[in-house]
């Protein structure tokens, strides 16, 4: 059957909304029992594009809910209301180990949903969808503030959620890629948590000096964040994610100024020597990254790094 005479549609509710905001794919039109590919695609700002697909069967209407109905195939399976946006991967004939991470806050992702007659699995390029619509998904909800900060030698962005507060307060913290990501930052914001942004080892004063940041460099971030006006002073945590759980935990634990309600650890490791700092630490996993195999009783792992950006030594952590 041609799918172009039965004059499919499809619709994305909302078309516009935060990234962790649920949506409804609906296409309509087609023929009962049509075999047909929903199609995600969306183009980073550094020009890579990423794809997502999931091969459907329209029911007796002609229609098919991907919030609802089971995909047969493609880059997710079963029913997975969101399988458009997580399993999105580099499209074919990109260069390896590209990471999909948003640049500038302040302009949506833009992504392509299109349908595709038959269980397509490539060439989605070359071939003309029966339909398609672009679709917004944002980091920083409406009437989130985005305030950059650089006073005593921080490089920082803090995120406001809208409204007067006060909000409870986070330090983000990357891992040893360096750089200031504020991506998590801004929709944590948009979910009514203030969120501190912290770039602490690529800032403009280490650029300067050729020297990494010491212990007080995150003690004045959390005092900007616990004396902000719209900020609850005591409840601010932090979120260290790989490398930055090192730093998380040994504020939380050594610090005099940081007096932490929470603290979250993301794919990092505990383990760290209990002298020194930022270039301490690098040091001690260096020198205890391994490879082979670790033993944590119940637990087996590969030994080696925990993510690519991190340095970690796994095998260190699960003994």
């Amino acid at each position: 059957m041609d799918g172009k005479q039965c004059c499919v549609k499809v619709s994305v509710q909302p078309s516009r909304g935060l990234v962790d905001e649920k949506f409804v794919v609906l296409v309509q039109n087609a023929f009962p029992g049509f075999q047909l590919t929903v199609h995600a695609h969306h183009q980073c700002e550094d020009g890579h594009g990423w794809e997502a697909f999931g091969h459907y069967t329209a029911d007796a209407t002609g229609t098919v809910n991907v919030s609802e109905d089971p995909s047969l195939g493609g880059t997710y399976s079963g029913a997975e209301p969101m399988g458009l946006l997580w399993s999105l991967r580099p499209v074919p004939g990109s260069k390896p180990g590209l990471r999909m991470r948003k640049k500038n806050v302040q302009t949506p992702m833009e992504i392509t949903v299109s349908v595709y007659q038959g269980h397509q699995t490539e060439g989605f390029v070359d071939q003309v969808p029966l339909t398609g619509v672009v679709v917004e998904r944002w980091y920083m909800a409406p009437g989130v503030q985005r305030i950059p900060i650089s006073e005593d030698g921080l490089t920082a962005t803090l995120f406001l959620p809208s409204g007067p507060g006060p909000f409870p307060g986070l330090l983000d913290l990357w891992g040893s890629e360096g750089q200031l990501v504020e991506y998590r930052a801004a929709l944590l914001a948009s979910h009514g948590i203030a969120s501190l942004a912290l770039d602490y080892l690529t800032p403009k004063i280490t650029m300067e000096t050729g020297k990494m940041v010491d212990n007080q460099y995150f003690e004045t971030a959390y005092r900007v964040l616990q004396q902000h006006p719209q900020v609850l002073g005591s409840r601010i945590a932090m979120l260290g994610l790989s490398f930055g759980i090192s730093v998380t935990l040994k504020m939380a634990v050594y610090s005099q100024v940081v007096k932490l309600r929470c603290a979250v650890c993301i794919n990092g490791t505990h383990v760290q020597p209990v002298d020194g700092f930022l270039e301490e630490l690098f040091g001690y996993f260096k020198n205890h990254s391994s490879v082979g195999r670790a033993d944590g009783g119940a637990l087996s792992c590969s030994g080696g790094l925990l993510e690519e950006d991190a340095g970690l030594p796994e095998g260190e952590s699960v003994r």
